[in-house]
């Protein structure tokens, strides 16, 4: 097959869906791979490493044109058109945020796999980018908030007395959340994490951190396809008001809840943030779906009352290089299951797809394309 990728045409996103190692490992398994000048340039890949790599530099139009293409956004509209009829297209394609942009690849013919659907099950899990951008998101947003704390993370015994470590709570004990909570340990903080998975407990504290034990009734994860389910309206209030204390006592608060195509859950109101100490923040890697806090802008920083609340929606492209470098992998093995033409019959190939000859093949995005 023709394998490609093109430069990504999403605003500051830095991320390349192919580094040089992996274009190693494809044109050794025998597939020719096309690369778009400067692709991986924000991500400190060169043109030269490609070639080489063996790949070939090529401009956007036939770049988007291979038989496979491999993105880490889903095209808007523009390139669209470049896609080849029957060809393959897989990446983070936002298929529940975006049917719009699905019915046009359908439209296009093209086959779209999107790693957001990817079945969570042992045979996918070198395939689930959704897991490996949470690792980088969860660690990123320690760093994040240890930049803007005008305080130190860990305790530090000096001649000038002993400086107290900050007090960092982690609201979403999934992937990325286990990660801010092993980083934030290792920077010396003193963590400590909720959520309503029954799984979770044992989980932070395998970390060594505290876990927050509310009055909140459980959740068993592996019902839901390994996620939180939203809360009932009693439920959520309920939750509100026994995380206020915690909240409020926090130096910094990195919340990770999401719920896969709906909002993010509110976690953090206004009054919690006005109780809050000055000089306190909020990272809320949560901003792309609507943000935990109800303070949130999306892709911006904001300052209430003397707290800064994070809400950039960029952080896995903020580590771009080892971002990317985990991203291609995942693509490397999905490509392993593909062949030309390609056959949906593969459990994990007919979970992640989305559009397949001309049809919208996904039962949820159907759904929501009824009223589109």
């Amino acid at each position: 097959m023709i394998v490609s990728t093109p430069n990504q045409t999403h605003a500051g996103e830095r991320r390349v869906a192919l580094t040089p190692d992996v274009t190693t490992k494809l044109i050794t398994s025998g597939h020719t791979v096309l690369v778009e000048s400067d692709a991986g340039t924000a991500a400190g890949f060169r043109d030269d490493q490609y070639l080489e790599a063996g790949a070939q530099i090529v401009s956007a139009q036939e770049a988007w044109g291979g038989d496979l293409v491999a993105v880490v956004e889903p095209p808007d509209r523009a390139v669209t058109g470049y896609l080849a009829r029957g060809s393959v297209l897989i990446g983070l394609l936002a298929p529940l945020e975006q049917p719009g942009a699905m019915r046009r690849l359908a439209d296009a013919g093209v086959t779209a796999l999107a790693f957001e659907l990817l079945p969570r099950i042992t045979r996918a899990q070198s395939m689930d980018a959704l897991s490996s951008q949470a690792t980088v998101a969860g660690y990123e947003a320690v760093i994040v908030a240890a930049d803007h704390l005008p305080k130190f993370f860990p305790m530090l015994t000096t001649a000038a007395g002993t400086i107290a470590p900050a007090r960092v709570i982690v609201l979403g004990a999934g992937v990325a959340g286990l990660q801010a909570i092993a980083t934030a340990r290792r920077l010396g903080a003193v963590v400590s994490s909720f959520d309503v998975r029954s799984a979770a407990a044992e989980q932070v504290q395998s970390l060594g951190a505290t876990f927050i034990d509310l009055t909140v009734e459980r959740q068993d994860e592996k019902a839901a396809g390994g996620y939180a389910r939203e809360l009932a309206r009693d439920d959520q209030a309920a939750l509100l008001e026994s995380l206020t204390p915690h909240i409020t006592a926090a130096d910094a608060v990195i919340s990770t809840a999401q719920i896969p195509g709906r909002p993010a859950p509110t976690l953090i109101t206004e009054t919690m943030v006005e109780a809050m100490r000055p000089g306190s923040v909020i990272v809320d890697v949560a901003a792309p779906t609507g943000g935990n806090c109800t303070l949130t802008a999306k892709g911006e920083v904001v300052d209430h009352q003397g707290v800064t609340i994070v809400g950039w929606t960029d952080l896995p492209s903020r580590v771009a290089a080892d971002a990317s470098r985990m991203y291609a992998r995942n693509v490397l093995s999905l490509i392993g299951l593909i062949s030309d033409p390609i056959d949906l019959s593969d459990e994990v190939l007919e979970g992640c797809a989305v559009t397949h000859a001309g049809k919208i093949t996904n039962e949820r995005v159907r759904g929501l394309l009824e009223g589109v």
